[in-house]
């Protein structure tokens, strides 16, 4: 299941969203930004995110 399709099966999560923006990056970079804080960076973490992980945090951020 995409990030997105985790995100927007959650009402009470979609109902909080009042955007969302993908940006494209280069060279693999993925990061996920909640009202301006840095929550996810597969840079910064050397690494890809776990199946739920970014919904997860995102959640814990809502």
């Amino acid at each position: 299941m995409s990030l997105l399709n985790e995100m927007l099966e959650d009402s009470e999560l979609e109902a909080q969203i009042e955007s969302l923006t993908l940006i494209p990056g280069s060279g693999g970079k993925f990061e996920v930004t909640v009202n301006g804080q840095l929550i996810f960076s597969k840079k910064g973490l050397g690494r890809h995110a776990e199946p739920g992980e970014v919904y997860r945090l995102v959640k814990a951020k809502a």
